[in-house]
């Protein structure tokens, strides 16, 4: 027992050793190689299961609703692999709103004649009818389905009773997840957070900024480097030559809390927020004291001016690092990328284009927050396979003389979405917590009425 727990604290010790320096001695793409041969083995059985169960003249109806089941499984895999939809849209109602302002909308004089006919209103009947169906927002906001099983037991088919080697195989993987991977994970986390508080305090007391700026830049990745170290990250970077260095704005597309520390493994940046409590908080104040971080409190973030004078003091000073920021203000599931808002894209100063993707078959780094709190999403993390994903640095894009700030901020948004794979939509991600805003609705109705002038 004793030397178990020897070899234990040398496991330990090894992954922080490696997390510090940021190396890998590649057992962690092995073991994502094996759990992808894994799943395979699983989708081979689960089909042979399945083809014996059509075979079987007994099971008429059980053969008839598998099949359904199947087909709308596969079928909402394509939807989220390449963002196709179960209907074909017009897009009759898009967001105008972020195109031009209703002020500056220029409404018809009262005399001019109208002339109103009933089929006038059956494309917007229709594009009600196929919001009703499949809307193409609040889908972006629940877990990406998946294809095949992954061995998890998200999901509401009951795959591990299927056959007994699937059993036997997800009993297995199981015990790996929640006796050996969560207990290790919760612990170097641990310690993780532990050594961030220590070393950015100390770099805090240094009095020399020329020698605190590279300690506490040092002190940051350490931080993020344990922590993504500790829910088993694998990360393919690609084209680093981009990388950010200078003041600026990095802006990358927004899944989960989990991207700062995707990005930060090998990269410093100044972040920006809310200041929260719990958790979160302690990470906070641990990062704020060696580091130019830009904590708001909750009534200071709904002051643009406040936010945006900020933003332009950090971005002034070459000596600050980048600011990391993600525009969509809340976590999509990995799909899509969504309005980005356009504060950062007018204070000036170039703008860093990061695209990343989660590969979905070993953990949905998704965080739906209206569902899950962190603590939960922690816990479903530490619990998953593994998370894998790909980080595209794209090159510095500056804003165009005469180009508007919405422009710019899509134009960005376009970049970032064709890179990664992912939907680009013109949606306003807020739409998750509230309702769409006064003036859209104002905006359709004069849309609508343009529609009915007589030419």
């Amino acid at each position: 027992m004793f030397s178990f727990f020897i070899l234990f604290l040398l496991l330990i010790g090894v992954l922080i050793l490696l997390s510090a320096i940021n190396k890998s001695i590649g057992a962690r793409k092995l073991y994502v190689q094996l759990l992808l041969k894994i799943f395979e083995f699983g989708r081979a059985n689960i089909e042979y299961s399945q083809r014996d169960l059509y075979n079987c003249p007994e099971k008429s109806k059980e053969r008839d609703e598998e099949k359904t089941a199947k087909a709308i499984e596969e079928h909402n895999g394509d939807i989220t692999s390449n963002g196709n939809s179960v209907i074909s849209r017009d897009n009759v109602l898009q967001p105008v709103a972020e195109k031009e302002s209703f002020s500056n909308i220029q409404l018809e004089p009262k005399n001019v004649q109208v002339s109103f006919q009933l089929e006038k209103c059956l494309t917007y009947v229709k594009a009600g009818v196929e919001a009703i169906i499949e809307d193409q927002v609040t889908s972006r906001f629940e877990a990406e389905e998946l294809k095949n099983w992954n061995l998890l037991t998200r999901t509401n088919r009951r795959y591990e009773f299927i056959s007994w080697k699937l059993t036997i195989i997800w009993m297995i993987g199981f015990f790996v997840r929640y006796i050996i991977l969560m207990p290790l994970r919760v612990i170097v986390c641990f310690i993780g957070v532990l050594i961030a508080i220590l070393t950015n305090c100390i770099a805090a007391l240094i009095p020399f900024y020329f020698i605190r700026q590279p300690v506490a830049s040092l002190c940051y990745k350490l931080t993020f480097r344990i922590f993504a170290r500790s829910l088993s990250c694998v990360i393919t970077e690609h084209n680093e030559q981009y990388k950010p260095k200078s003041a600026g704005f990095c802006v990358a597309n927004h899944t989960s809390p989990i991207d700062i520390a995707v990005l930060s493994t090998d990269c410093t940046f100044s972040l920006i927020g809310q200041r929260h409590g719990g958790f979160l908080g302690l990470l906070q104040r641990a990062l704020a004291r060696a580091s130019p971080h830009i904590w708001f409190e909750r009534a200071e973030v709904k002051d643009r001016h406040t936010v945006a004078e900020r933003l332009r003091q950090h971005v002034s000073d070459p000596k600050n690092p980048p600011i990391l920021i993600f525009p969509e203000g809340t976590c999509i599931n990995n799909t899509s990328v969504m309005q980005f808002k356009k504060g950062s894209f007018e204070v000036g100063g170039v703008i860093y284009p990061v695209a990343i993707k989660y590969d979905p078959r070993f953990g949905d780094a998704f965080w739906n927050s209206s569902k899950y709190s962190m603590m939960q999403y922690l816990y479903m993390m530490m619990t998953s396979w593994a998370i894998v994903c790909d980080v595209w640095y794209l090159p510095p894009m500056y804003r165009h003389e005469g180009e508007s700030a919405i422009d710019f901020a899509n134009r960005v948004k376009s970049v970032i979405a064709k890179q990664g794979g992912l939907v680009d939509l013109v949606w306003d991600g807020q739409l998750k917590r509230l309702k769409p805003k006064k003036e859209w609705i104002e905006m359709q109705q004069v849309e609508f009425a343009k529609s009915l002038k007589n030419d």
